[in-house]
């Protein structure tokens, strides 16, 4: 299987198309102009259309409305399709109380989506999935991730794996949070959770890997942890930020009983995340989430971004927020 899989090359035939599923969520959205640049026709599966940017049209971008939910649109969506990126995850709803229902929404359409394929000719599928340890301290959310992963490595297509830790980009929501955090709060009072390890990965960087693997088809049936150049603990990483946005330093006190459920809510308070959101992105947080191999740098090398140039690019980004003038 191992040989087979790596077999399998990045020709594309002048009307071949990649599919993306989630190309209107935080990364799809970026990966979507990556890939038009570089000449390579898509086929867009969604649920809704109009959230799709305007500014790309054309015949390199086809469209296909569906609902992995419930399987509608699938076939048409993979006819003709040897790649696709799955880039499909919710964060949960406004409520904690809807998080078990949305991982198990996500467990059903990746099983759909596996079952369409299997069915089709889909040689390769490509998924952003997230670091963490697996064991009975695995936070909820990412133990998530990491069964679409298994899902999604289950079927007969060969799955590239990513696996990111927090995405440093505009509209991410782990970066909302820390930037709102940063932005409006000078003085924080934390749970132990800021003083965890993280190798956070700026948002530019992730869009290399993704592309960079559509042409290696090396890494086809093969998972690769990614991350930024830095591993740092929250707490430094709110102080990263705030050096990188020209604030004082934040006065921040760490004490031992506010629980991941009390910090959600505190979130949910002082940010625009919900508390249905900053739960599983706070209980994620207990984990210790940093590269364990590099072995994708060896074959996509590039300049890996510093954590202060990716807070100065997704804050370039950003036409409202704290900090911005006219917010």
């Amino acid at each position: 299987m191992a040989e087979e899989r790596s077999s399998l090359k990045m020709d594309l035939g002048p009307d071949e198309r990649v599919l993306i599923l989630g190309a209107t969520g935080f990364v799809g959205k970026r990966l979507l102009p990556e890939l038009h640049e570089r000449g390579i026709k898509v086929r867009l599966f969604v649920r809704d259309p109009s959230k799709l940017p305007e500014v790309l049209s054309g015949s390199d971008i086809e469209v296909v409305k569906g609902d992995l939910l419930t399987g509608e649109g699938l076939e048409k969506a993979l006819q003709g399709v040897r790649i696709a990126y799955y880039l499909v995850h919710s964060m949960g709803g406004r409520s904690i109380f809807q998080n078990k229902e949305y991982a198990e929404k996500d467990k059903k359409a990746a099983d759909n989506f596996i079952m369409s394929c299997d069915a089709g000719g889909l040689e390769r599928v490509i998924y952003l999935g997230a670091l963490g340890e697996r064991g009975a301290e695995l936070s909820e959310h990412l133990k998530s991730r990491a069964e679409i992963a298994t899902i999604l490595s289950s079927g007969r297509a060969a799955a590239t794996i990513l696996r990111a830790a927090i995405i440093i980009g505009a509209g991410g929501a782990s970066f909302e949070m820390l930037r709102y955090l940063v932005e409006r709060l000078p003085v924080m009072i934390c749970p132990k959770w800021i003083d965890t390890r993280i190798q956070p990965i700026a948002l530019k960087d992730v869009l290399q890997y993704l592309v960079g693997c559509l042409f290696h088809s090396e890494t086809a049936g093969m998972s690769y942890d990614i991350g930024g150049p830095e591993i740092l603990t929250y707490r430094e990483m709110m102080q990263y930020y705030a050096e990188a946005r020209g604030l004082p330093r934040r006065l921040i006190f760490r004490v031992p009983l506010l629980t991941p459920l009390l910090s959600s809510y505190w979130v949910d308070l002082v940010t625009p995340v919900p508390s249905g959101i900053a739960h599983p992105l706070i209980e994620g947080l207990k984990n210790e989430v940093i590269c364990r191999e590099n072995r994708i740098e060896q074959l996509i090398p590039f300049q890996k971004t510093p954590f202060k140039e990716g807070v100065r690019i997704a804050f370039s980004e950003e036409k409202d927020g704290p900090g911005v003038s006219g917010f």
